[in-house]
């Protein structure tokens, strides 16, 4: 209904939209680019695309999925982009602003976040994407594959091997600190 409203001019529809997905999408967008200025980017030019699509758009499945497919397709067409400008320069994972209770607290949780945000990101993007795609944005693996054009045993690999390298990654780098620690 809000798409429709959309495409009839409805500036309500549209902002209703964008405030009932942009969560969604930013939070994609950061676990796929480990970057909260080029994610809220990707996010923007999401929308615009939409917005600029409307003429022509027909939902043929959920708006959310469509949505997050785009924020995930401009995701990754900025990362090769990225990958081109930067030419092997290492990326920093930036800190999350937090709202815990207490600076201990609050201190061990950065300390995940980046230890989880850094393994992340050395996954290869299609492993990432499929995580992502599946875990935060609850698709399942048959919405994965027609989003993605690959076959649904492929993003179910995808997202395994995604997991099991996510795994290795944690569980090296926690035995690391155990044994620095001792």
């Amino acid at each position: 209904m809000l798409v429709f409203q959309c495409k009839r001019g409805s500036r309500e529809a549209l902002t209703g939209i964008y405030e009932k997905y942009k969560a969604d999408l930013l939070l994609l967008a950061m676990g796929l680019l480990n970057d909260k200025s080029a994610a809220e980017d990707v996010v923007h030019d999401v929308f615009l695309s939409f917005v600029r699509s409307l003429d022509g758009f027909r939902l043929t499945g959920s708006l959310k999925g469509y949505l997050l497919t785009c924020a995930a397709n401009h995701a990754r067409n900025w990362n090769k982009a990225e990958r081109v400008r930067l030419r092997g320069a290492e990326h920093i994972a930036p800190s999350v602003s937090q709202s815990i209770d207490g600076p201990a607290d609050a201190l061990a949780c950065n300390e995940q976040l980046q230890l989880l945000s850094g393994a992340l990101a050395e996954l290869p993007f299609e492993q990432r994407e499929a995580l992502m795609l599946h875990m935060h944005g609850q698709m399942t693996f048959q919405a994965i594959a027609r989003a993605r054009r690959i076959s649904t045993n492929t993003a179910k690999s995808r997202y395994r091997y995604g997991i099991d390298k996510l795994r290795s990654i944690l569980n090296g780098r926690i035995s690391k600190c155990n044994r620095q620690m001792t």
